[in-house]
This record gives C-alpha cells, structure tokens and sequence, in this order.
C-alpha cells in the first residue's frame, strides 16, 4: 500500500466508519511495510486532511453538484485527500496529486469513478474559488475548518476573538511537552542528555521540558528508561493547582492513560496514590506505566467513579479528570470535531455523576480538582457551580482556562475545591 492509498483508506475509516484516527493510521502502518519517508507523507496527508476536512468539503461543495454524502465513501477519501495535497502541501506538484488519486481509483473497486475524479480535481486546478472572510458562524467554520455547533458554541462561551484566535491555533502542529521523573534524574541532567543526543529540547519548569524529537517519543532511550513521561503543559500545572504534599493520598478517579497519577505520585513520595479507570485493561496500562517511572507507591484498580465504593477509604487529595467533549485537543485529535453532537450530550450528566460521587472520598480539609480537556463552560464552571450551590461545604479555591493562544498548551479547565466542612 502506497502511502496516498494508505491515508485515504485510514481517512475513509474514521469519516465512512466512526473509527478513532490514531488507532487507525497506527495499525494501517503496522500492517504495511513503508519507508520512513512515506510513513510521514501518510500521516501528513491524512492528519492534514482531517484538520481541514470542513474547508476541504466547502472546494469540493463548489465542484459537485450531488451532495458528497450520496458518493461512494472511498471515492470521497480520495477526492478530499487530492484536495488537501492540491491546496495544503506545496511541496507535492499539483499533477502528482491528480494523477496518483485517479491510479488510486483505477485500482479500487469503485474504479468506475475515474473519469470522475480525474475531472473534479482537474477543475479543482482550474478555479479560482476564494474562502469566506467575515467574522459569521459560517464565515469561521470554513476558514478554519470547524464545524458550526463548535464555532457557535465557543463564541457563546469566549466571543469571536478567542474563538477565531483558538481554531487558528488548533491548525498548527501541537508542541511535546514532558514531565521530567524527579525521582530518577532532574529536569537539568535530562535536559543535558537530550542536547548530547541533538535531540532539540527547552527548559519550561523545573519538572517540564518541551522537545522536538525525530520520531517517537516512545522509541527515546530516556523514555524505556523511565527519565520522563509525555504530558501536557496544562495538565502539569493542574497538578500543581491541587498542592500535593509528601504525604498525601491521592484518588484518581479516572486516571488513564495515567499522566496525572504519575504526576501525583512523584509529588507524594511518602504517600499513596490509587488510580482508577473503569476498565481492567486500561489500568493494567497504568500499571505498566507506574513500572517503567519506578512508582511503587502507586496502585492502579478498575473501577466506576461514578459508583461510590466504601473500601476506596478517604483521601486527602482527588483528581476528577472526567471524560468530556474534548474541544480543546482537537489539534491532536482532529477527528473529535467531526463527532455528532449529540454524542456529547450524555456526558454533562456522567461528569456531575463523577464529581458528586467524589465527595464521598474526600476528607474535611482535603482538596478536590475537576478538570476536562474541553473548553464548553457547560462541562465546566456551570458543573462546577451546581457542585457547590448542592455542597455548601466547599470552597472553590482557584480555577483556570488554559488555550493554546494564550498558554501554548492544550485547551484545558481545572478548579480546585476544597472541602470545609463533613
């Protein structure tokens, strides 16, 4: 599989087929063996294309008169990873686009649109077709490739100028940021490692460093070796917003992939951390993970957190990272965008569940944060704020917005409550 097949079959699944992008162009490179260099042209096209697949729709809108839904799904993968090569990679020469989709065609078993694609990506070519530039709901979702629910959601919450300022960004390629492990090295020595190895690293914090590396991160020596883990620079800080201590219990109630507990347990060195995810799996991966950091006051278990459960016991400090709409890492994951959204809708009910469920864990004095990787302040403050209106014995202690515009992080909420009173 060439590497142009590779990124229109992968698109197809995720748009035709629901299925999750990462997983998806993860086992498609698997299965085929490809040079690094077509690796990186596939995961460009197909990543590119998902960013910009509402532009993408609006040139080929333009060009065919019957609605893109009712075209065979892989003939719409190619057309639109033809399109983003066309008017997104300059490197790629316009005719190589074309030629190699309609080869791509030829060879599939909708081979009968050839002529098809031949003649819209050639039209494509020949028009002049200028992108909207006002500041309408429209205007935004196509100029920056969103949909309009979020568009319009986003503006309701942030105004236009956050809005236009947030999709902008989530285009660009997101930054790497690690939480070096300070119970096996310090941010300097590892930071000397990486430049000895012209590895391209920054100093951020005295736990967090950004780097840039040529590969995956996963392949580093310093990565086996347990030197650090990969975590958002917004996740980071909101750690740090809960004011961890040498000997505090920690509850993490919906823990995976697990950087929050890491984060957690390196803080509690004389303490404990228990790390929840509602399946097994999932926490046998932390597990894994807790090995390779060397965390042995870690311990990962299943378990609902929206289900009290006595023998947990209580804690002096819980995490409510809770599974949410997920806005604000649309530019690593791009295909969250496309998700109906009515899929979301449940989730406002499972998050209050989680939070109100928490306080059961939490001792007097103890502190609570509730955090989501979205921006919708529904999922946010608005559940925050029925918490406390039904709990008058909590504090909201400190609470932040962090956008990739204004903090180069994730889009990422987090508020600290603090329980007063039993």
């Amino acid at each position: 599989m060439n590497p142009r097949q590779l990124a229109a079959k992968a698109l197809n699944k995720v748009t035709a087929e629901g299925a999750y992008s990462n997983l998806v162009l993860n086992s498609l490179l698997k299965e085929n063996e490809l040079s690094n260099e077509d690796k990186a042209l596939a995961t460009a096209i197909f990543y590119g294309t998902l960013d910009r697949l509402v532009t993408v729709d609006f040139y080929l809108k333009k060009l065919i008169k019957t609605p893109l839904k009712k075209l065979k799904p892989y003939t719409l993968a190619v057309l639109r990873t033809a399109t983003y090569q066309i008017k997104y990679m300059s490197k790629i020469p316009n005719s190589a686009a074309v030629n190699e989709a309609v080869k791509l065609i030829k060879t599939s078993k909708e081979s009968f649109n050839a002529s098809f694609v031949n003649a819209v990506l050639r039209n494509l070519l020949r028009s002049d077709i200028p992108l909207p530039s006002g500041n309408s709901i429209y205007d935004i979702s196509v100029g920056y490739s969103c949909p309009q629910w979020i568009v319009s959601t986003l503006i309701r919450d942030y105004g236009t100028d956050f809005t236009s300022a947030f999709l902008e960004n989530a285009l660009l390629s997101p930054p790497v940021f690690i939480r070096v492990n300070t119970l096996k090295t310090n941010v300097d020595e590892l930071l000397t490692l990486f430049t000895e190895r012209h590895i391209s690293a920054e100093k951020i914090s005295d736990t967090a460093l950004l780097i840039k590396p040529d590969g995956s991160v996963e392949e580093l020596d310093e990565y086996k070796n347990g030197l650090f883990f990969v975590q958002d620079l917004s996740c980071q800080k909101a750690i740090e917003l809960l004011g961890i201590t040498e000997t505090s219990s920690v509850l993490d109630l919906c823990a995976a992939p697990g950087g929050k507990s890491f984060n957690a347990a390196m803080r509690a060195k004389e303490g404990r951390v228990v790390s929840c995810d509602l399946y097994e799996q999932r926490a046998g991966l932390i597990e894994k993970g807790a090995e390779r950091l060397g965390l042995k006051n870690l311990t990962a278990r299943a378990n609902d957190a929206t289900v009290y459960d006595e023998k947990l016991g209580r804690f002096d400090r819980i995490i409510c990272d809770v599974p949410c709409s997920g806005l604000g890492v649309i530019r690593r994951k791009p295909d969250i965008k496309y998700k109906p959204q009515d899929s979301f809708e449940e989730l406002i009910k499972i998050q209050k569940d989680i939070l109100f469920c928490a306080d059961n864990y939490l001792s007097v004095g103890g502190k609570l944060l509730y955090s989501t990787c979205t921006l919708n302040r529904q999922e946010n403050r608005e559940n925050v704020d029925a918490f406390l209106k039904a709990n008058p014995n909590y504090t909201l202690l400190t609470e932040e917005t962090f956008s990739p515009d204004k903090n180069n992080t994730d889009g990422f909420y987090a508020a600290v409550l603090q329980k007063d009173k039993p």
